[in-house]
């Protein structure tokens, strides 16, 4: 059989007792996560909600601490509706994706003015609101509302593809993949079937090196008999975006810094910057200094030693930083203001600017 056809046929599903097994595995091993009901407990839909915005391209470990903060600043949706953008953000600032903390909050208005502070339970309802897409309104819907869809992230894909040994590439293979998963759903508990792949893809079906003989569904794992299962999921090569250059500019006023927003639409959109130049591919460094901030007393910039690098989704980056202080009454150009050094922390800056700042102040 050639390859193209051999990719388009479907996979043996012929092992009915895999849900059951599944959950049976998952009431036995199942993680303890902060935003995860204990067992025989109703979840709370704004924290799977919460949890599964904060989760996309972001690990657990990282969420953890962001997710403790902000149930304890906004307990519920009603309220998180009612804070503004600018607090959001300033929460969110080190989490990454930023779009994520605009939409977040919008969902959280919507649900708040429209919907009376309460989620819908369905997956059309759920998709309706902003920054919900297909996946994140299956994962609320399966685990909040136990409605029979199976959410299929990076974790579900792995074991999936595994155990079905899926040779169709991403992400061409994501509709085989999702119908392939729904096989594993039950007649009941379909958020513990989620949770329990997600579970096992996080704990056993690890990226490399396996644990397959702790795996409830090793038996008839397709990828495991081949004995290639790491190589799943297949996966297309990467295109890498072209480098990006530009400057960062460092100014104190005394124990202050220069800082502003950056427009609300676009790349890190709302979030605090100190002011820099465009980035662009093949930037010249004169060309970005020439978009340095008019300030009175600055005759000179001072360029620091070395580069900032910085990797984003689409194109890495890398920025030239310069310093300089001004007098203790210099006014801020329009659009720019003073923050104190001492509280930085609590600005809404993205990581980029944190590594800018702390190459521009020797931190």
């Amino acid at each position: 059989m050639s390859q193209s056809r051999a990719t388009k046929r479907r996979p043996q599903q012929d092992a009915p007792d895999r849900p059951a097994r599944l959950l049976a595995w998952y009431d036995r091993h199942r993680r303890t996560l902060p935003w995860r009901a204990k067992a025989g407990e109703r979840a709370d839909p704004y924290r799977v909600w919460l949890s599964e915005i904060m989760l996309q391209q972001t690990t657990v470990r990282a969420v953890g601490p962001y997710f403790e903060k902000f149930v304890a600043r906004w307990p519920d949706v009603t309220l998180l509706g009612r804070a503004s953008l600018d607090d959001v953000l300033r929460m969110w600032a080190g989490l990454g994706y930023y779009s994520r903390a605009r939409n977040l909050h919008a969902c959280a208005v919507a649900v708040t003015g429209d919907h009376g502070g309460v989620f819908p339970d369905t997956e059309e309802g759920l998709r309706a609101l902003p920054g919900i897409g297909p996946y994140t309104a299956a994962a609320i819907a399966a685990i909040a509302f136990d409605r029979r869809t199976m959410p299929v992230d990076g974790n579900i894909e792995r074991v999936v593809t595994r155990l079905y040994a899926i040779e169709e590439a991403l992400p061409q293979a994501k509709p085989l993949i999702k119908e392939m998963a729904t096989t594993l759903l039950g007649p009941a508990r379909a958020g513990d079937s989620a949770q329990a792949l997600m579970d096992i893809g996080a704990t056993i079906c690890t990226p490399k090196k396996p644990a397959c003989a702790l795996c409830p569904l090793n038996d008839d794992c397709a990828g495991r008999i081949r004995g290639d299962q790491e190589t799943f999921p297949r996966k297309a090569p990467k295109k890498s975006g072209v480098l990006r250059r530009g400057a960062a500019f460092v100014v104190t006023r005394g124990g202050e810094l220069l800082v502003r927003s950056r427009p609300e639409k676009g790349l890190l959109g709302g979030m605090t910057e100190v002011p820099g130049s465009q980035w662009q591919a093949g930037l010249e460094d004169a060309a970005a200094l020439a978009q340095a901030p008019e300030l009175k007393g600055v005759g000179r910039w001072h360029r620091k030693a070395g580069v900032v690098t910085h990797v984003f989704t689409h194109f890495p980056l890398e920025l030239v930083v310069y310093s300089a202080s001004v007098a203790s009454r210099t006014r801020a150009p329009d659009g720019m203001r003073w923050v104190p050094v001492e509280t930085l922390d609590g600005e809404a800056f993205p990581n980029v600017m944190r590594k800018v700042i702390a190459h521009g102040l020797d931190l």
